[in-house]
């Protein structure tokens, strides 16, 4: 289990497939802010909340420039059900060997109803346009979640 990537570091670089079929790198995306969002599971109640939330607010994240990411260990054909079933308007990457999460420490030990396992710890990070975290949601709380990073999106 590695540590969470803390606010001030370089974000860390990853290439990864997308919904569409397409391969997103992020250093590609410099000169834009990125919301890197990790979340558990496609077409689950808390997730499918954040993803429209996300999906709703596509306007405002735009005026910003901002760039969203949902990152979850799903594979690509889970991730294209899950965008279609809810119009979502925004690349999820599928991170199946969960390398990604692990690399910013949001592949965790969870316990559930006395049961140990791994997965992903709902988080956000907040990637400004030279690359370097400005803002980590370690233990993101789904409701209002998204004004929180329009707000940290303003102060960049």
């Amino acid at each position: 289990m590695a540590d969470w990537v803390e606010e001030g570091q370089s974000a860390p670089d990853f290439t990864l497939p997308a919904d569409d079929g397409r391969k997103v790198k992020l250093s590609d995306l410099r000169g834009k802010p990125v919301v890197l969002y990790f979340y558990p599971k496609d077409d689950t109640p808390g997730c499918t909340k954040e993803a429209c939330a996300f999906r709703d607010r596509t306007a405002d994240l735009a005026a910003k420039g901002a760039v969203v990411l949902g990152v979850s260990p799903d594979d690509v054909t889970s991730h294209g059900q899950f965008r279609d079933k809810y119009s979502l308007n925004f690349p999820l990457l599928a991170d199946t060997d969960h390398q990604v999460a692990e690399s910013y420490g949001a592949w965790r030990e969870k316990n559930l109803y006395g049961k140990t396992s791994m997965g992903i710890q709902r988080s956000t990070f907040l990637i400004d346009r030279d690359g370097k975290v400005r803002k980590a949601w370690k233990k993101v709380n789904v409701d209002g979640h998204d004004e929180q990073v329009l707000a940290a999106l303003s102060s960049l």
